[in-house]
């Protein structure tokens, strides 16, 4: 039997850095680099143009005619601002998503929510509301004829609906009036008396222009 030894084969240099160790680093180091990368951009970053707010910010509103002088927040709707800025409470905030009515105006010739129109952007935009409108006027008073309402809050977006509607189609049947009305809800559930009202109205229209 050989006494002979096998040779020992040489250590490998410890290198001083463990796998937890380089791990870690890599996290430190990842982080660093990052954290400089979005300071250089939000540095880099231009200022937007024309920027407004968010602060109070002074507006122009005409409303049923007149220029109306208010300052609001850039996010404040046309329905808080005619309601809390200007006193014009004939729009109802009920749903305030766009989806009730209720606060219908005319703007620009057309019937929109105004609980979904900044009041900044409704600047240099003729707006009509249900202040505008006489008294004893052919709308309203079908509305009465046919008791087109009952506890009222959704009446005045009717109305403005109404107007609207028949500034477009002044010889409407029962089903254009059906479809011309459908984003206005009534809770009371008088909807039958709202259509026969616009209806009669679109009579009274035309025989006071054929007048």
């Amino acid at each position: 039997m050989s006494s002979r030894k096998e040779p020992e084969l040489p250590s490998k240099p410890k290198t001083g850095v463990s796998r937890r160790g380089f791990i870690g680093g890599m996290g430190i180091g990842t982080g660093a680099v990052g954290t400089g990368l979005l300071e250089n951009e939000a540095i880099a970053a231009p200022a937007p143009a024309n920027v407004t707010g968010p602060g109070p910010v002074p507006i122009t509103l005409n409303i049923n005619g007149k220029p109306v002088n208010v300052t609001v927040e850039p996010r404040v709707t046309l329905l808080d601002a005619m309601r809390n800025y200007l006193d014009l409470t004939g729009a109802k905030k009920v749903c305030d998503r766009g989806t009730c009515g209720a606060c219908t105006v005319i703007m620009g010739g057309k019937s929109v929510y105004s609980c979904s129109v900044l009041a900044i952007d409704a600047q240099g935009k003729n707006i009509e509301t249900i202040e505008s409108m006489p008294v004893n006027n052919p709308i309203t008073a079908a509305f009465v004829n046919n008791d087109g309402q009952q506890c009222g809050y959704c009446t005045p977006g009717f109305v403005m609906a109404a107007k609207g509607f028949l500034s477009e189609h002044p010889n409407p049947t029962m089903d254009d009036v059906k479809h011309g009305l459908g984003g206005n809800l009534c809770r009371c559930g008088t909807y039958m008396g709202v259509r026969k009202a616009v209806l009669e109205a679109a009579g009274k229209m035309k025989g006071a222009k054929n007048g």
